[in-house]
């Protein structure tokens, strides 16, 4: 079966040039002159990146969704090919109902009828990995049940197979190979498949980000029924609305499309900033909007985390930024460590001006954000500057965004929403606040540890006068007062710290 699907494969790859793709890509590739000769009496109408994105749509859709993670590697790719692989849909037909209804049967241990009161056989969504059915609960809870596709973890591992047998040709044979990393792009990719693949993994992302927005007048997230739920099913609140993209239908609505878009940047960055957690796929297809103008999140399987680093980076670099301070930015990667030793910092904030500069002529409104950062990634690139996994989930997630605010308004002024939530941040990063809120959440540890000084100081002292008996005195002395002091700060923080509590808890 899996030289079929490889004969598939090189079968396709030849009806659409892609081995020409990578002749024209480089003279380094080893046995161009045989790929060369295979180009007689081939002539291709279509340019290389419209050729790219038809043979993976006849590929299939694990293939598609490769596709799909590929055009957000814009650090990697050139820009046609990241521009025409974002136009790929994970659109695939259902399955039949009846497989599902076994499939659900098969996880719960008994038929539908005695789980769901209610089960709808026509499916309202599919993807390349599962479909979603309405049903109604025995309570009369309105739900949607997301079911895997049968077979889908067989086809995905022959097909992730091949892709890392294809990974490792290419890296042998062609130098450009390697500075793609197309073994650790795949490698990528088997991990956000092997996320999609499990359900309980989406139940759990669904209900954190549920939490985080609680009460919410702008996001409202589904909840999740755990009774319900496992590895191969999910089932969650069904919710009401109309998809983001039916601009018109949400004007109808009476929906006031400005502030729309203010709030879905505010959304946006309120998961980036405050909470570190986020939709890594807001794309129109998973996202609704109610009738009073809330949005609605659906499709939880891909989530991106960031750490206070990574925070902290993206607030440097996005202030930085927009105050042209290009020195700053230079030093933010130095900073996060992400730029290679012996790195001129000066040559980096050189090449970080030539390309940013120019976007200044234009008024803050017209300023893509995603844009930006994905300029950044470009010179980046020429630096050798390793691009986080993380950082590129978040461009293409603010590629999104960006494009869908401006899409329901055109006059938004991107930068004049997200910089409160910047500022504020960076705010609570230095200065007074920072410090109490470190010192209240580094309180518990210590309330533990400071009662074992004395005991600890003893045994110390003990442990250095039998080690150092040759030693005179006086040393052994200044080592017991050094000690002593220290005791006494880590008592005073200590006193510090339950003065804080007991005023924060008044307050």
């Amino acid at each position: 079966m899996r030289w079929l699907r490889l004969l598939k494969i090189v079968t396709v790859s030849l009806r659409f040039g892609l081995d020409q793709i990578l002749v024209d890509a480089g003279s380094k590739l080893r046995f161009a002159g045989l790929l060369r000769v295979t180009r007689m009496g081939r002539r291709f109408d279509q340019p290389r990146a419209v050729r790219l994105r038809q043979a993976l749509e006849a590929l299939g859709p694990i293939f598609v969704k490769f596709g799909q993670m590929l055009s957000t590697r814009r650090d990697l790719l050139p820009p046609d090919l990241a521009d025409e692989l974002a136009k790929l849909q994970d659109r695939v037909p259902p399955f039949p109902s009846a497989q599902a209804i076994a499939k659900l049967e098969a996880f719960y241990g008994q038929p539908l009828d005695k789980v769901f009161r209610r089960f709808d056989v026509q499916p309202v969504a599919s993807a390349s990995v599962a479909q979603v059915h309405f049903a109604q609960l025995p309570g009369g809870e309105e739900v949607a049940v997301k079911v895997l596709r049968p077979g889908i973890e067989h086809i995905i591992a022959n097909d992730i197979a091949l892709m890392e047998t294809a990974a490792g040709v290419l890296e042998r044979l062609w130098s450009e190979g390697r500075r793609l990393k197309a073994r650790e792009v795949v490698a990528e990719f088997s991990k956000h498949l092997g996320d999609e693949l499990d359900l309980m993994r989406e139940a759990a992302n669904c209900s954190q980000l549920r939490r985080n927005f609680r009460d919410s007048p702008l996001l409202a997230v589904p909840e999740v029924y755990w009774d319900y739920c496992g590895p191969s099913a999910m089932v969650m609140q069904r919710m009401h609305g109309l998809p983001v993209s039916q601009v018109d239908a949400l004007r109808a609505q009476g929906v006031d499309m400005a502030a729309l878009s203010r709030a879905g940047v505010e959304i946006f960055f309120t998961q980036v900033f405050r909470d570190g957690f986020f939709h890594a796929d807001m794309h129109p297809g998973n996202i609704f909007v109610a009738p009073d103008g809330q949005y609605i999140a659906l499709d939880f399987g891909i989530m991106g985390t960031l750490t206070d680093v990574d925070k902290n980076y993206l607030a440097q670099n996005f202030l930085a930024f927009f105050q042209r301070d290009y020195k700053r930015v230079a030093q933010a990667h130095v900073d996060a460590g992400w730029v290679p030793r012996g790195t001129r910092v000066d040559e980096f904030e050189a090449s970080i001006r030539a390309v940013c500069e120019p976007i200044f002529d234009k008024p803050l409104k017209e300023i893509e954000f995603g844009r930006t950062l994905l300029r950044l990634f470009q010179v980046s690139r020429r630096f050798n500057v390793e691009i986080q996994p993380q950082l590129v989930m978040l461009q293409k997630t603010l590629l999104n965004i960006e494009g869908l605010g401006r899409q329901l308004d055109p006059d938004l002024d991107l930068w004049k929403t997200a910089k409160p939530f910047l500022e504020r941040w960076m705010n609570e990063q230095v200065g007074w606040r920072a410090l109490r809120r470190k010192l209240v959440d580094e309180a518990p540890g210590w309330a533990l540890t400071l009662p074992e000084l004395p005991r600890l100081a003893h045994r110390l002292l003990s442990q250095a006068a039998a080690q150092d008996s040759r030693q005179n005195a006086a040393g052994l002395e200044r080592r017991s007062r050094s000690l002593l002091r220290w005791m006494r700060i880590l008592c005073a923080l200590l006193t510090l710290l339950i003065v804080i509590e007991i005023w924060r808890l008044v307050a």
